[in-house]
């Protein structure tokens, strides 16, 4: 499971340093692709493939699923960790999220993210207070 929040730095080749705690679920593979609310999602192999799986049912015929898999799989790129723990983000990839050299890697259980650190910042100060108050249920049977 991928968790917590990290720091790296982009250097000048588009690599970043996976953090240490990840290296272990990561060191097979990953793939890289658009994540939501623009940063990046950087999946094992092994769950890609699970995730593509499911992905792959849905009904060709709808068009909002139809755009999710051109937007996700298009933008996917498979990338193997280097001797010296670095993946390198594609430049379509560093635009789309809006990358900077100050990252913040976060993992989120099955994957992680790669945010511009400002606008992770950013994003953090405007759900914080909303996550703090939550009155319901978000997601169905955790608390």
């Amino acid at each position: 499971m991928l968790l917590g929040t990290h720091s790296p730095k982009l250097d000048d080749k588009g690599r970043v340093i996976l953090p240490a705690k990840f290296r272990e679920d990561l060191a097979g593979g990953v793939v890289v692709t658009r994540g939501q609310d623009r940063c990046l999602y950087v999946f094992s192999t092994t769950e890609f493939e699970s995730v593509h799986e499911r992905i792959r049912q849905a009904p060709l015929s709808n068009k909002e699923a139809r755009a999710f898999l051109r937007m996700f799989l298009s933008g996917a790129s498979a990338e193997m960790p280097d001797s010296q723990n670095r993946i390198t983000l594609p430049a379509h990839l560093r635009t789309y999220a809006g990358l900077g050299k100050e990252l913040i890697v976060t993992g989120v259980g099955a994957h992680a993210e790669i945010w511009d650190a400002t606008a992770w910042n950013a994003y953090a100060e405007g759900h914080e207070d909303a996550f703090a108050e939550l009155e319901e249920e978000v997601i169905p049977g955790l608390f």
